[in-house]
């Protein structure tokens, strides 16, 4: 990688819009005071910033399980998958994985798959650090049927600023570990819920990167982990 490629990242096309807008919106500031000019032009470049698609490498091994998103991990606790998806109603590990507005906010499938169902609902806009945005906000739900015949749900959640959920992806579709579905503007929030017996390979408040971060491993019988800060 150069060294230009190093800050430089390439960005996704959901972007092109948000950072023209900023673009325009700078040079008339700039025609009204310069200084407000300079701050539509920093405003720009985090828009840019915010909405990079960078290249990540996959580890392919089958049954390992990556981070569907870049960010924090807020919250690890049993939880049923979203009743819209129809799966079973017995509780699940559900690792929730926080996007602040600085992080990418491309999200990637956390295990190769077919897309069993898509079902968006909508909702409140809480804090999405809070364990209530899981069932309260607006969200958009994924069934993935992976290579055993199990299901895991994938859940992007809307937060406090973000007010936008993108899905790519649509039903029957065959997905690869790490392969882009979606994103959602202006910080948020994706659960994953594993299969049950598989233990989390992460602890609360480990960052994350997506597509690349193992998350779970399905042979591995491990108990779950725990952390400390340093």
């Amino acid at each position: 990688m150069t060294m230009l490629g190093t800050f430089i990242k390439p960005m996704h096309r959901e972007g092109i819009p948000f950072v023209a807008g900023f673009a325009v919106i700078s040079l008339l500031l700039f025609l009204i005071l310069e200084p407000l000019g300079w701050i539509g032009a920093g405003l720009t470049v985090w828009c840019y910033y915010f909405f990079r698609d960078p290249q990540r490498t996959t580890p392919i091994r089958e049954g390992l399980f990556v981070s569907p998103a870049d960010g924090v991990v807020s919250l690890i606790e049993p939880a049923v998958p979203p009743a819209e998806l129809g799966m079973s109603d017995a509780p699940l590990t559900r690792v929730s994985v926080f996007m602040n507005v600085f992080n990418c906010h491309v999200n990637r499938v956390p295990i190769a798959g077919r897309i069993a169902s898509v079902a968006y609902r909508p909702g409140k806009f809480l804090n999405a650090s809070l364990d209530k945005a899981s069932s309260d906000n607006e969200r958009n739900s994924l069934c993935i049927e992976i290579a055993d015949g199990r299901q895991i749900a994938v859940v992007q959640i809307a937060g406090l600023v973000a007010r936008r959920i993108v899905c790519f992806v649509e039903e029957d579709r065959q997905m690869m570990t790490g392969e882009r579905f979606g994103l959602i503007r202006f910080g948020s929030r994706v659960d994953v819920y594993l299969p049950d017996g598989v233990s989390p390979l992460v602890s609360v408040g480990q960052s994350m990167v997506a597509g690349e971060t193992v998350l779970a491993d399905l042979t591995s019988d491990e108990t779950p982990r725990t952390g400390r800060t340093a």
